[in-house]
């Protein structure tokens, strides 16, 4: 699955990609999708789930509390996951593991929904901008949770359980979304969040979570009303396709110059990155089992973009989608609303001679001739992933080092790109 710290990502570009590409698990609705375990006694049978670093480390966390798994692969369905959480051990979220990964903080609204108390290490994650934990705490504040910082944990306790309030959140959050949902079906009476995220992976928890028992009202829109205090049961569930590794696919395929099938994309999830892939020229088409994507005959051409939560253009997807416009034809802007940090990979880019200037907020790209192979340094996962993009179009060898990033959410990157033709191959340093 993953490789060693050291690791590095030795590409020899030029070649266009040609073939077939499965398309994963989704990281980003696993990761919820396994947490939720925390709220019943029953099994949680996920299939589809992403070997990544990312679940590993989810596993580790959830077992740390009690939650007993099993995976195994499922023929037809990728790898399928068992989790049994009818005795929860420990209330304790430790530094080590919550360090790893953002997502692990989230197991405090299950365990403090279930057990009345919980005790978690402030998270780490990509450096990729602030991204404080105040929304969650107010949140669950507001539910009636007792909460406090210390030591660099949140230490939190609802000795009479939680209880249904209304939360109007100022920002729209994917992570404060999931965390209040999730504790919200197990509190006592009606939670109403205002101004929720509407993000296809909140969408699939909240199905996932309905189909335990949990009654939600608003799936898919910005006001969601959960009327908890309802036993949840186990449940089968499918993890969907990964729509940002869908997305990366696309246009490693647009840059250089090629043509692959993406299998097992829904496309009603990469509405606008369709469209924008489009309106740069990329030839997209729907097949039975996916998307046909390949490049245009004329070159591509720069096209302005905005980051924006759903049905915006995906954070996810910016960084990539920078590495594509390098060798557009004309100019690009691209602009991040996210994440304020999320522009690490532009002086990387430069390193293989991309044309970059930022202004604020707004990377400004003047598509070039041609990239030059170098070495250069992952800093967070889609910056590595953006890098990868850049140097398969780059001529000659691209070197990217501290790839660790990768694993946390690419499945076999070498392997389906190698199969498409590219020269790639993983050595340790």
């Amino acid at each position: 699955m993953t490789g060693a710290l050291s690791d590095c990502i030795r590409i020899t570009g030029g070649s266009p990609l040609h073939g077939i590409i499965p398309i994963s698990g989704a990281k980003n609705a696993a990761l919820p999708l396994m947490i939720a375990s925390l709220l019943t006694e029953g099994t949680v049978e996920l299939d589809n789930v992403p070997d990544l670093t990312d679940t590993t480390t989810l596993t580790r966390l959830l077992e740390n509390h009690g939650v007993k798994i099993e995976s195994s692969v499922a023929s037809q369905s990728g790898r399928r996951v068992r989790l049994k959480a009818d005795s929860i051990t420990s209330l304790k979220a430790p530094y080590d593991l919550v360090s790893q990964m953002r997502a692990s903080f989230w197991v405090l609204g299950p365990l403090l929904a279930r057990c009345g108390k919980a005790r978690i290490s402030l998270p780490g994650g990509d450096a990729i901008g602030n991204r404080p934990v105040d929304l969650y705490i107010k949140g669950l504040e507001t539910m009636g949770a007792k909460i406090t910082t210390s030591g660099g944990y949140v230490e939190a306790v609802a000795p009479h359980g939680l209880k249904g309030a209304v939360f109007r959140s100022p920002l729209v959050s994917v992570g404060v979304t999931h965390t209040l949902m999730m504790a919200a079906t197990l509190a006592e009476g009606e939670t109403v969040l205002e101004n929720a995220a509407r993000e296809p992976e909140v969408v699939d928890l909240a199905h996932c979570l309905i189909a335990m028992g949990a009654q939600i009202e608003g799936v898919g829109e910005d006001r969601l009303v959960i009327r908890g205090g309802r036993t949840l049961t186990g449940v089968h569930h499918q993890v969907p396709p990964d729509r940002i590794e869908a997305g990366t696919y696309a246009m490693a395929a647009l840059v250089t110059g090629g043509e692959v099938e993406l299998q097992g994309v829904e496309t009603g999830a990469l509405e606008a990155p369709i469209a924008l892939l489009r309106s740069a020229g990329g030839v997209i088409e729907e097949t039975t089992n996916g998307l046909n994507v390949r490049s245009p005959d004329t070159s591509l051409q720069g096209v302005n973009v905005q980051t924006a939560p759903w049905p915006g253009f995906p954070t996810d997807l910016q960084a990539q989608f920078m590495a594509l416009m390098t060798c557009a034809s004309g100019i690009s802007e691209i602009t991040e609303t996210i994440f304020e940090n999320r522009f690490m990979h532009v002086q990387e880019l430069i390193r293989l001679g991309a044309d970059i200037s930022l202004q604020g907020e707004t990377a400004r790209v003047r598509g070039v001739e041609y990239l030059t192979g170098a070495p250069v340094v992952a800093t967070d996962l889609r910056a590595s992933v953006c890098l990868v993009i850049a140097g398969l179009a780059a001529k000659g060898e691209t070197i990217i080092n501290e790839v660790y990033h990768l694993d946390r959410g690419f499945e076999r990157l070498e392997e389906k790109l190698g199969r498409c033709g590219a020269s790639i191959e993983r050595k340790q340093n």
